[in-house]
């Protein structure tokens, strides 16, 4: 009988140990995945974590658009309110002036003075001479109103890597915004078989540039005087975008080649909030942003929690 008894405790003592290593294991299991998610979650930028309000569009009919790609996105929460292809690749043109507007106002001060290195004569251009040297500012104004290419490429080819080093970290950027359907391979968005970006990160783009004072100051002006520094070149450049001040439009830009058809990004503030409206690939881009303004005008609720 004594002999039973010990092996009974015995095996007691087992059957502790064994579930006391099952128990140890499955917690260090546990800690180790939790390491594993951790070190690869990815994170979206830009992004306000969980918004404070959560809209809601209250309509949801379709609107006839001609774009190909589309979308309108509540800059805030990055909450997308409607899209129609949001995540296929499109051409920019010369929305990727909104990158290097960006990108370059990491780098340059407004009151920098910028030297005209060669001259550029495809597509919009203000007509800089080699040699010519304007201020940063003065050029900003150039590359997002006319959206002047020459603008562009002044700006990338006094970046500390020249042209080459300004592109690479426009790139930086985009993944550095988890942009990961974009791609630049210039500063004016000239290469439409290179660039390419997807109504989506065109938003996202669009809302981490707002988050720039002076990107959103420039974008919401409509008319500015330039001139280099002494006075051989004066211009009155205009904002392209024909909806700047109406229906609640305070930017941001405007792009077109034949390859790329019409693109517009729009930001529209209405109560407080700020819309993202992205149509890509359109026959009529003022047309369609305005089918998606009056889709989203009045007709945006916010809830205090995600329904």
């Amino acid at each position: 009988m004594k002999d039973f008894l010990k092996i009974g405790k015995k095996y007691q003592t087992l059957s502790l140990l064994v579930l006391m290593s099952i128990f140890l294991i499955v917690l260090a299991l546990d800690y180790a995945i939790s390491l594993n998610v951790s070190a690869n979650t990815v994170f979206n930028y830009p992004s306000a974590g969980s918004p404070a309000s959560y809209p809601i569009l209250k309509v949801s009919y379709e609107p006839n658009l001609t774009a190909k790609g589309a979308i309108v996105m509540d800059a805030d929460s990055q909450v997308v309110l409607y899209e129609k292809n949001p995540s296929l690749r499109f051409s920019p043109a010369s929305t990727t002036k909104i990158m290097t507007a960006l990108t370059a106002l990491d780098y340059f001060n407004l009151s920098d003075i910028l030297t005209v290195k060669k001259e550029a004569t495809e597509g919009s251009i203000l007509g800089l001479k080699e040699g010519q040297k304007l201020t940063f500012e003065n050029l900003l104004y150039g590359l997002l109103l006319p959206s002047a290419n020459d603008s562009a490429f002044v700006i990338a080819q006094n970046y500390k890597g020249e042209e080459s080093g300004f592109i690479r970290k426009m790139n930086e950027n985009a993944q550095k915004f988890n942009l990961l359907n974009t791609h630049f391979e210039d500063p004016a968005g000239l290469l439409d078989d290179q660039d390419y970006t997807t109504p989506l990160d065109l938003a996202r783009l669009a809302s981490a540039a707002l988050r720039n004072e002076t990107f959103t100051k420039i974008v919401a002006t409509k008319q500015k005087t330039i001139a280099d520094i002494d006075g051989s070149f004066k211009e009155t450049v205009t904002n392209l975008n024909k909806l700047l001040g109406a229906n609640g439009v305070s930017g941001i830009k405007t792009g077109y080649t034949e390859g790329a058809g019409e693109v517009l990004v729009t930001a529209r503030e209405e109560k407080g909030k700020t819309l993202i409206i992205v149509v890509m690939g359109s026959e009529d881009r003022f047309l369609d942003t305005q089918k998606l303004l009056d889709l989203v005008s009045n007709n945006i609720t916010y809830l205090p929690i995600h329904p």
